[in-house]
């Protein structure tokens, strides 16, 4: 390590070339050996665009205005090369899968190194050593298409260490872990700081980074520094609905604002409706991508009108497995899928998505129209809505998500957080019956994911809800059953209560109990029921 500060900027303003303003402005700090920074904020704020000018991809790859300067180990990078930067600089992203680009484990780790010339024993070497420090040595001679996006996003920050940069930028790092495996990424990246690198992680998931002790928290707003310093200064500067803090912060704040409204969930289903029959039923039903591993083994239940349902469990568990049976994307090995009585096995995926709706993982893998409006307006133009209602449905769906400003913007040159939310937003234009969704809030700031969650639950036209999360605090606030998926099979099913008052459950399926969980556990004698941390702060 040189003597001089590894990472300072000055004065750094960057605007894209499609846009009117700045997506950061006048931004000056540095940050020195063994510092883990804490970048937070609302998404589209400018945090990914301040680390794609630290690593190069601006104005390398992303054209547009830029001014100020960018200092690695005291010397200006202007006129350097990408492949130089990127000794210096590892870049995890926020979206694994547009990182990824061999076809093996082994290769994708390899890559970087690869392009450098290096000798193949040390290449080797280098990629069993990185592999082994993020324990995920069993990975080697895996296929990357068929890992879960945890896996991925492991494998992703295998090839970066195998580069020993000594700045690491971490752009949502914690996005696509289950709970346990974003502790030991922590623990990881806490142990790469004290062994001296410097490391800047963009991170919704504060609370949980809080862990580590980060050495220094950075707050942006619309392109802005507007708090830099300790961690106790960050709970007095920003708004409790906008940084997600820990439930005992929120209790205090909370408790000197109103109440909050209490939601009506699922509108359109009366609680004094007759059981119907199953909207969605699974019948032993197996898989496998490879003949010689099975993904589910037996899988058996029923989702009925008025379930908001939570499906958590280990990364690779089988949940997106599952999912995409329910949707006809993937069809049994043995067993049946039933969609409104009808076997997924006669039906074609558009016949079942009238029915059910599905929000993918990577809004990449849906997006592709050159308007955020189009984008929208293309589901239910394929169910034959009438034209006058598309408009009216693409124009809730947008106040839903609170994209209504960017409908003429091409969905893909938003930021991840921001292709999330119109992805959500596409599927809730086309009214389907069931909406389900995979992890949903990754990528997502507090306040963002916080409201639409509500909007979403409060809308007359669902009748049931499914998603996938690692966000234990999700099923605490907003599920009335929760499926526990571990190794293929339904380990558990039943209400928040029964299930995710379990904690040597929780533990072996690799969640973790939240503060807001302890806390609704130990008010539960006096509640009756989860709340969140802001309604939990009115009951006495």
């Amino acid at each position: 390590m040189t003597p001089e500060t590894p990472l300072v900027i000055e004065k750094l303003t960057f605007r894209y070339r499609d846009r009117k303003t700045p997506a950061i402005r006048d931004i000056s700090f540095s940050a020195g050996p063994g510092e883990i920074l804490l970048i937070a904020g609302a998404s589209g704020c400018g945090k990914t665009t301040l680390i794609r000018c630290i690593n190069g991809l601006i104005p390398r790859s992303y054209k547009g205005e830029a001014s100020g300067r960018i200092l690695l180990n005291g010397q200006e990078t202007v006129g350097w090369a990408l492949a130089k930067i990127s000794q210096t600089v590892g870049t995890v992203l926020q979206d694994p899968e547009r990182q990824i680009l061999g076809t093996k484990v082994l290769h994708e780790v390899a890559f970087g190194l690869e392009n450098l010339a290096m000798p193949r024993p040390e290449i080797i070497a280098r990629v069993d050593e990185s592999l082994n420090y993020l324990n995920i040595s069993y990975l080697r001679d895996r296929e990357t298409f068929n890992l879960s996006g945890g896996e991925k996003q492991k494998v992703a920050l295998a090839g970066v260490l195998a580069m020993r940069p000594s700045i690491l930028l971490l752009d949502e790092p914690l996005a696509s872990l289950d709970p346990a495996s974003a502790y030991e990424t922590l623990d990881m990246v806490r142990r790469l700081a004290d062994e001296g690198m410097t490391v800047l992680m963009i991170e919704h998931r504060v609370e949980d980074v809080l862990r580590i002790r980060p050495e220094r928290v950075m707050f942006m707003s619309e392109g802005q520094v507007k708090y830099l310093g300790s961690l106790e200064g960050l709970e007095k500067v920003v708004d409790y609905h906008e940084v997600k803090l820990p439930a005992k912060a929120i209790l205090e704040r909370a408790a000197r604002d109103p109440a909050p409204a209490e939601l009506n969930v699922l509108p359109g289903v009366s609680s004094q409706d007759s059981p119907q029959s199953a909207l969605v039923k699974f019948e032993n039903v197996a898989f496998s991508y490879q003949p010689e591993t099975e993904v589910l083994h037996g899988i058996n239940l029923e989702i009925k009108r008025g379930d908001v349902i939570a499906v958590l469990g280990p990364n690779g568990a089988g949940k997106t497995t599952f999912v995409k049976h329910a949707i006809g994307l993937l069809k049994p090995k043995s067993g049946n899928v039933l969609v409104n009585g009808r076997n997924t096995r006669e039906a074609s995926v558009a016949q079942i998505a009238s029915t059910l709706g599905y929000v993918f993982q990577s809004p990449s893998h849906m997006l592709f129209a050159p308007t955020v409006r189009e984008e929208l307006a293309f589901g239910p133009k394929n169910l034959l809505h009438p034209k006058d209602q598309i408009e009216k449905e693409v124009k809730e769906a947008l106040q839903i998500v609170n994209l209504s400003e960017m409908e003429k913007d091409p969905p893909l040159a938003l930021s991840f957080g921001q292709q999330k939310r119109v992805s959500i937003a596409a599927i809730l234009a086309m009214h389907s019956r069931i909406l389900v969704m995979d992890e949903p809030t990754a990528g997502q700031d507090y306040h963002n994911y916080m409201s639409f969650m509500d909007a979403i639950l409060q809308l007359p036209g669902f009748e049931a809800i499914l998603f996938i999360t690692h966000d234990v605090d999700l099923a605490v606030i907003y599920a009335n059953r929760v499926l526990m998926v571990a190794d293929g099979t339904i380990v558990a099913d039943g209400s928040p209560r029964e299930v995710l008052g379990d904690v040597q459950r929780l533990e072996k399926c690799r969640l973790v109990p939240t503060s807001l969980l302890s806390l609704n556990l130990e008010r539960w004698p006096r509640t009756g029921r989860f709340l969140r941390a802001e309604a939990l702060a009115h009951i006495h």
